[in-house]
């Protein structure tokens, strides 16, 4: 993205991990103050893992962070890459 066009409109498209672990890993999409969220599907994790699994996302907003979790103990995670697949789709939200 060129400079100056940190603040436009992105969708979310997937992400896509390089993951190997136990148990399932929960994954979510926060925007900016957390106000929306977008729980994916989770992700059964196996070990060794021979391919990279993508989750679809539908997610708009200016900015997003990625919130990657287990909830059982025991369950443990090593993600040697994460990409998210962004498209600027618009210069500001309707009214701006």
């Amino acid at each position: 993205m060129p400079k100056g066009n940190e603040e436009l409109v992105n969708h979310f498209g997937a992400v896509r991990l390089r993951v190997s672990g136990s148990g399932n890993l929960r994954l979510r999409l926060l925007s900016l103050d957390e106000v929306k969220t977008s729980t994916l599907v989770p992700l059964v994790m196996s070990d060794p893992a021979y391919i990279e699994p993508t989750r679809l996302s539908n997610f708009t907003q200016q900015r997003a962070s990625l919130e990657i979790s287990t909830t059982m103990i025991n369950e443990y995670f090593l993600i040697s890459k994460i990409i998210i697949f962004t498209k600027p789709v618009a210069t500001s939200f309707p009214g701006n």
